[in-house]
């Protein structure tokens, strides 16, 4: 038995597939080693796995996970699966080649993350050949649910949303400026918190139009600004997406391809379904 798991800031989808060859999803939070250390991790798989997971029983398990670029944290990951799966041989990778695995299969191209946070990279058909670092929540980020977070907050603090919207979030959320801040300054995962907020955009997206529009054209050309138009011959590729903000707003993201002369490959929200099959694929050939 294995089971497979790409993990974002926010959530992580798993994958079993027992003994019958049978596969049973499930999912937990996520687990970004530059703000979930290892104690924590244990803890929460501990507290949220399901009940009906033997976990004696698997032999591998296959992690995919944002953060996990580096190995100190790929390290930080590992240690806390071990202690969580003790019989299991454990393969920590990152959340970036788990999209390309999955949008990309063997085959070379451009593959990018657009959820909580923001990455991007050329692959080879089995390595991740160039990757410019997006440089995370505080630094970068572009085009990512807590870059957008981020200018919705702003622009509700200044009075800068339309006001009906401004109206609409206090009467989803009921946040001051002091409450925003500290969650901000004070509380653990703040990029979660910021990257929650997308959701309300686009519930609300059909109601006030050119906002939501202005506001995630905004994301997406800083996303091609500030790291798509820096990969060599970047027009020669599709752009491929996983996440949940690009495939939420995958219109937008479109249009705003189009502008930059890059054709729209595949966009999918979660690469789950694709790596799994990736995995079996690559078992079947030994």
């Amino acid at each position: 038995m294995i089971v497979i798991a790409d993990g974002g800031s926010t959530k992580t989808n798993w994958c079993l597939i027992n003994e019958a060859g049978r596969k049973i999803y499930f999912n937990t939070e996520g687990y970004n080693p530059y703000f979930s250390k290892g104690e924590y991790i244990v803890k929460s798989l501990n507290e949220t796995l399901p009940d009906h997971l033997e976990r004696e029983k698997l032999t591998a398990v296959y992690y995919y996970g944002a953060g996990c670029s580096t190995p100190g944290n790929v390290k930080i990951v590992a240690d806390a699966m071990k202690q969580v799966f003790i019989n299991a041989e454990i393969f920590v990778g990152h959340d970036l080649l788990a999209s390309c695995r999955a949008l990309l299969g063997n085959e070379p191209g451009f593959a990018a993350i657009l959820g909580t946070g923001t990455n991007s990279c050329l692959y080879d058909g089995k390595d991740i050949t160039l990757n410019i670092d997006s440089l995370g929540y505080f630094l970068g980020d572009e085009g990512s649910g807590s870059f957008i977070g981020k200018r919705i907050l702003s622009d509700y603090m200044k009075g800068y949303m339309p006001k009906g919207l401004r109206e609409a979030f206090y009467d989803n959320y009921a946040l001051t400026n002091e409450d925003i801040f500290d969650n901000i300054y004070n509380k653990p995962l703040p990029n979660r918190f910021c990257a929650s907020f997308s959701k309300f955009l686009y519930d609300f997206k059909d109601n006030y139009e050119d906002y939501a529009f202005s506001t995630i054209d905004y994301a997406f050309t800083s996303f091609f600004e500030a790291l798509v138009i820096h990969y060599p011959n970047y027009k020669d590729h599709k752009l491929n997406c996983v996440g949940s903000v690009g495939y939420s707003f995958r219109d937008i993201l479109s249009i705003v391809a189009d502008r930059y002369e890059m054709g729209v490959g595949k966009i999918i929200r979660s690469p789950i379904d694709d790596l799994v099959h990736y995995h079996l694929e690559t078992a079947k050939k030994g």
